[in-house]
């Protein structure tokens, strides 16, 4: 099996994207569930779809073929070659699942590892870092640590997130008003004589 290091894997030179990390089994005939991280994702885990397994918090390295894929109300459940038992399967918990990047993408598509450490900036001020991206299959979400320590997720659509900038490390936004201080409004104490 590949011997896969802390970055992306490669493959024939191409460096491979993050699609999904497995989650705990489902059933007894091996099947998994999986968090998805594509928008695609009935294009990435098509039957004979190989991917390239990292071992993440658990899991195991190497080369993982589906065999079956299908949605459990909002849950994508993978059937993959060789793993057929419930035990089987626990042992996949928590391999980070990787493919090429899809040549015939958008131009402008993001993946989780372009975004994350970038510095965020409003008006050419800095005030926070990206943490994250949580795709979604009507909108994705951009998951920033404002400097301060808290987190938000902000639409990740051009009218608020307008410009990315990867060689000089800064993710540009255009907030609505408010949209970086829900977060101080949903802790705040209510004012005397408000309902708790």
């Amino acid at each position: 099996m590949p011997q896969l290091g802390d970055q992306s894997p490669s493959v024939d030179g191409v460096e491979q994207v993050r699609v999904a990390r497995i989650g705990k089994p489902h059933g007894i005939r091996g099947e998994v569930t999986v968090q998805v991280y594509t928008d695609e994702p009935a294009e990435r885990f098509v039957p004979g779809a190989v991917l390239t397994g990292r071992r993440g918090s658990g899991g195991r390295d190497g080369e993982l073929t589906v065999v079956r894929a299908r949605w459990n109300k909002d849950i994508l459940l993978l059937a993959i070659e060789g793993i057929t038992t419930r035990n089987q399967a626990e042992e996949l918990r928590g391999t980070e699942l990787f493919a090429a990047p899809d040549e015939a993408g958008e131009d402008d598509a993001w993946y989780e590892e372009d975004l994350v450490g970038l510095a965020v900036l409003v008006d050419g001020r800095r005030i926070g870092t990206v943490t994250g991206l949580h795709t979604g299959e009507f909108q994705d979400l951009l998951e920033i640590e404002v400097d301060g320590g808290a987190e938000v997720l902000v639409p990740f659509v051009d009218e608020i997130v307008p410009e990315i900038d990867p060689e000089s490390g800064t993710v540009t936004l255009t907030p609505p008003p408010g949209l970086l201080t829900l977060h101080e409004d949903a802790g705040a104490a209510p004012e005397p004589g408000e309902p708790a």
